[in-house]
């Protein structure tokens, strides 16, 4: 991944050290090992939409049955989850372990908040994909687990476009643009949702058009949206955003979009295959009208390019069950598991060797 989102967004509005804690090493917040897990409980955040029910549920199983302690996953929302995990990892008692984005997290590795995985990295991540672990990296220490992956697709109401008389998926941007156009004309529907600032779609965009956000410039990395190629990519983006009704000045986290999506009102939305769960999960009924395809490319032989992000999983340095905490992580990310989480959401695991079981999803 050679996304630098990380580096000048999220770092720059994130620089609150999480501790008055910071001089803690770390050692009175580690448990006493395997004799002390019985009777504990492990708290785990999760984002919405991220672990299906399924995958929660038999790692639950298996690490109770292991370790004698009780697991309790807490769903969290996106939004404001920044601030939310930074206040949570300053505090004594915080969630054992939490999933952060693969872009967040050298921010809070670089305030202290995170634990570190060396030990981790050494006992069960020798294969772990390089691209992918090196986003759990801060200052040549391993401070997260990769978790999963993941590129935006299209995801479609397909009878809403029938219903506008197109029975085939588009192959370029000006075919996408022309069918978005004709399912504003022939239905009440709203063609497509994009809010005004959905950042992973327009960095794909950019990259679409051979550009990038920011660029190096000696040791520091700084913003590159003077670059003609960035303003190419927003015109695309306006040429989109003009088929939707979403609100201009929010993302597409607020509000949910898979859940506008649910609503059955919206031709489509730009997101993680994982989303079309959440879309379900909101609405049972839409799922035998769910579609999807590739974000088309000006040319039909080159698919547009997209912002390649995923999820990271961490310990609070603050956790008082360390040891309890890295045991969870060895079973969620043991190939058992993290394949089982690929095969029924269709991310893309932190192993080229458990590719496999994105067969047929």
């Amino acid at each position: 991944m050679k996304r630098k989102l990380a580096s000048a967004i999220v770092i720059a509005g994130m620089m609150v050290s999480v501790a008055a804690c910071g001089g803690n090493d770390g050692k009175d917040s580690k448990d006493a090992g395997p004799s002390s897990w019985k009777g504990q409980t492990l708290t785990v955040w999760t984002m919405d939409g991220s672990a299906p029910p399924q995958w929660s549920k038999d790692v639950q199983a298996a690490f109770e049955k292991k370790t004698g302690a009780k697991l309790k996953f807490e769903i969290q929302k996106w939004d404001g989850i920044q601030q939310k995990i930074t206040t949570a990892l300053s505090e004594d008692t915080p969630p054992d372990v939490l999933e952060v984005g693969n872009t967040q997290t050298p921010a809070y590795a670089s305030t202290g908040g995170l634990a570190d995985l060396g030990d981790l990295k050494q006992s069960i991540g020798a294969d772990w994909t390089a691209s992918v672990s090196k986003s759990s990296v801060y200052d040549g220490k391993q401070y997260a687990a990769p978790w999963y992956f993941a590129n935006r697709v299209v995801i479609y109401n397909k009878k809403i476009w029938a219903k506008a008389g197109i029975n085939s998926t588009p192959k370029t941007r000006d075919e996408f643009l022309k069918d978005l156009d004709t399912i504003g004309k022939k239905t009440d529907a709203e063609p497509i949702y994009l809010p005004g600032q959905n950042w992973y779609f327009l960095d794909g965009l950019i990259v679409g058009q051979g550009g990038d956000l920011v660029k190096k410039q000696g040791d520091k990395y700084v913003s590159n949206l003077a670059d003609p190629k960035v303003a190419a990519a927003m015109e695309i983006y306006k040429k989109y955003a003009a088929y939707s009704k979403a609100p201009k000045d929010k993302d597409e986290a607020t509000p949910q979009q898979a859940t506008v999506f649910a609503k059955g009102k919206t031709g489509a939305f730009i997101g993680m295959g994982w989303e079309a769960a959440t879309a379900i999960q909101a609405n049972k009924s839409i799922e035998k009208d769910l579609g999807y395809f590739t974000i088309p490319g000006a040319t039909a032989d080159k698919p547009e390019g997209v912002f390649l992000g995923g999820s990271n999983l961490a310990v609070a340095q603050n956790s008082k069950k360390q040891s309890l905490a890295k045991e969870f992580l060895k079973i969620a990310l043991s190939d058992q598991y993290e394949g089982e989480l690929a095969k029924l959401s269709g991310v893309i695991p932190n192993k080229t060797s458990l590719e496999g079981n994105l067969k047929g999803n």
